[in-house]
């Protein structure tokens, strides 16, 4: 089974400055806990992201797409990286979630990933 953690940090709670980068102490214990995971043999993809003032979003609604600059004023909570793992369960998922070494504050969402198996056979056609 895939899952994808989704790392929301509680940095992200307010505006950051221009050029921000995460502490290098925080980088070390977090590149030793993604190495932890890749010699388990579970990680298949990470990235961190850029906050959130560097991004935009697209709003669909009554036909027309809008484009809102970053920052998010109305997001409550704002994922900060990914981490795409292969695990036997949810549950082993979980427990290497709660080693990563995240910040107090800090909000790891566990999410499997809808697998094309998982649809009926007329759905499965579709996909190419």
């Amino acid at each position: 089974m895939r899952f994808m953690m989704l790392m929301i940090p509680k940095v992200y709670d307010q505006p950051l400055p221009d050029g921000w980068l995460p502490p290098a102490d925080a980088i070390e214990k977090m590149v030793k806990y993604n190495e932890s995971l890749g010699a388990a043999g579970l990680l298949l993809d990470l990235n961190g992201l850029h906050p959130p003032e560097k991004g935009k979003r697209v709003k669909f609604g009554g036909g027309k797409p809008v484009v809102i600059d970053g920052p998010f004023a109305e997001a409550k909570e704002l994922v900060g990286g990914y981490w795409m793992i292969k695990a036997d369960s949810l549950e082993q998922v979980t427990e290497w979630a709660r080693k990563c070494p995240a910040e107090d504050g800090d909000i790891i969402e566990i999410r499997p990933i809808m697998e094309l198996e998982e649809f009926p056979e007329e759905i499965q056609k579709l996909v190419p």
